[in-house]
């Protein structure tokens, strides 16, 4: 079956205000105070906990990967005991999900979030129970951009991986695709919305209401 497979944060859902106040309490700790921005650090923030770590520790003066290694969980876990607090869905896409599946769609997760942690938050925002399949991380041995974290989901799914395609909004997902010769569509919504262009997707997708057409064109 046809497959449609969406990264996480960034694509499905704005989390980077949750993630920067879970890595500004590890600041804290370490005695350094708020090192990010909630509004200016966001493209930082779906890159991951330890890039956000990395930036902290180089605006304070004391870039150090040990540190980075070792606050690695407890910005885990001070993430999720607030993984929802700022978090929000963008605009139209469980509408867009709930299109696809009512047009014979199997719609995925695959994402580069710890898997117990995507399904806390999937499921404090209401809509875990809409996608056939969902990866994490950790799921798998491997994960993006190795093309078998997406095809292991689409297999999951129900679905064929022949006839898939990834929707999301980082280079990491540009390459998978790239890799597992799917087409790509990039988000400009994302925190990193501007970069998306040089990435040379298969398509731009501006809004939600046009996701339909673009994967009807690509894989019918």
């Amino acid at each position: 079956m046809r497959t449609v497979v969406f990264d996480l944060d960034g694509t499905l859902a704005n989390t980077s205000g949750d993630l920067i106040a879970a890595a500004n309490a590890c600041f804290r700790d370490l005695g350094l105070g708020d090192q990010l921005d909630a509004t200016l650090d966001q493209k930082t923030a779906v890159r991951g906990a330890k890039a956000m770590l990395r930036l902290g520790l180089e605006r304070a003066g004391v870039p150090d990967e040990d540190v980075v290694d070792a606050q690695y969980q407890p910005l885990l876990d001070y993430y999720g005991q607030a993984i929802s607090t700022h978090t929000y869905l963008y605009d139209g896409a469980i509408a867009a999900i709930n299109g696809l599946v009512d047009a014979g769609y199997r719609v995925a997760i695959c994402t580069n979030k710890p898997e117990a942690l995507a399904i806390q938050l999937l499921t404090a925002l209401g809509v875990l129970d809409r996608f056939h399949a969902m990866l994490g991380a950790d799921t798998l041995p491997v994960r993006k951009p190795d093309p078998e974290h997406l095809f292991e989901t689409v297999r999951r799914a129900g679905g064929d991986t022949t006839r898939c395609l990834l929707v999301g909004d980082t280079e990491t997902d540009s390459k998978t695709a790239r890799a597992a010769g799917v087409p790509s569509v990039l988000v400009t919504f994302g925190p990193a919305g501007e970069d998306m262009a040089a990435l040379m997707p298969d398509a731009l997708l501006d809004h939600y209401d046009d996701l339909g057409a673009v994967v009807r064109k690509l894989i019918g």
